[in-house]
């Protein structure tokens, strides 16, 4: 395991989150097409906001097999393409570190969908890489996506490759969330691969701003560390070490939940702005934190 992906977990108290919803997506000339909400995955702590507008993720003496991935982005009734989502990948370097740093934004990409609802990027093929917590377990190949847009439910996922003998020690991709975000590779030329991954959204489902409001703000949790909640789009962002650990989405009575539904982050509203939180987190172990609010944010 590499010693910069070791010195970064270690210097983090928390684990990575996403969002989880269960849906059903069917194989039609080649494409995957949604015929319920796409499902969600784990955000990883490897997100970077502001990645640049491009299409093509590979590097310049890049000489390896090209993967073009594409789609088109469907609101909640599975037919209405949307134009102008913002469309978010990243996946790891061929060397199975993240670019979390330089300038370059190694591996990550941003675009917007066109008037036909359509994204492409041409990137490689994802490798494993090493657990941080078992040398000897591999995640999956895998391409993160966020998908952000006015009215829908923003959505972060991932996609899987058919074939990976580390899907079935990998706590994502032992969930049911993922069976239809497994997919399989089509060679189109020598070097050459493709994945169509179409995508539905779900329809809009958040709190009230006073409810984001009243509960972002940095917590003293009772494991000492400091964790901040925070808004970002549709979801309840949070960060620790000042690094972004995960997004959750409003489950209603002030619960925010993600991950293959194994994190809620429950709040209990006090008087004069300030708020506690229960935290639950049980990816590969059971984590359960308290928390009090020490600073509020100004709206």
């Amino acid at each position: 395991m590499s010693m910069h992906r070791r010195k970064f977990i270690r210097q983090s108290t928390i684990f990575a989150i996403g969002i989880g919803a269960f849906a059903n997506i069917s194989r039609y000339e080649e494409r995957f097409i949604g015929d319920s909400p796409t499902t969600t995955d784990i955000l990883g702590p490897f997100y970077r906001p502001g990645a640049p507008f491009r299409t093509n993720l590979n590097p310049a003496d890049f000489h390896g097999d090209i993967l073009h991935l594409s789609g088109t982005i469907f609101r909640d009734d599975e037919r209405t393409p949307l134009q102008d989502c913002l469309v978010e990948i990243w996946q790891c370097k061929q060397d199975q570190l993240y670019d979390n740093v330089s300038d370059d934004f190694s591996y990550r990409a941003s675009q917007k969908t066109n008037a036909s609802g359509k994204y492409k990027f041409i990137t490689a093929i994802p490798i494993p890489y090493p657990n941080d917590e078992n040398p000897d377990i591999f995640r999956p190949a895998h391409i993160h996506m966020r998908i952000s847009t006015e009215g829908q439910q923003d959505l972060i996922t991932q996609i899987y490759l058919k074939g990976d003998p580390n899907l079935e020690t990998d706590p994502s991709t032992k969930s049911n969330l993922s069976v239809n975000r497994i997919l399989s590779i089509q060679k189109i030329k020598d070097n050459e691969n493709e994945i169509k991954f179409d995508i539905v959204l779900r329809k809009e489902y958040v709190p009230d701003d006073t409810i984001f409001h009243k509960v972002c703000g940095i917590y003293k949790m009772s494991n000492t560390s400091m964790m901040e909640f925070y808004r970002d789009g549709d979801f309840l962002f949070y960060k620790t070490n000042n690094q972004i650990w995960g997004g959750l989405s409003y489950s209603g009575n002030n619960t925010f939940i993600g991950g293959v539904n194994d994190t809620e982050a429950k709040f209990e509203l006090l008087t004069r702005g300030q708020a506690k939180v229960q935290f639950r987190f049980s990816r590969r172990k059971e984590t359960k934190l308290d928390g009090i609010k020490i600073l509020n944010y100004e709206k």
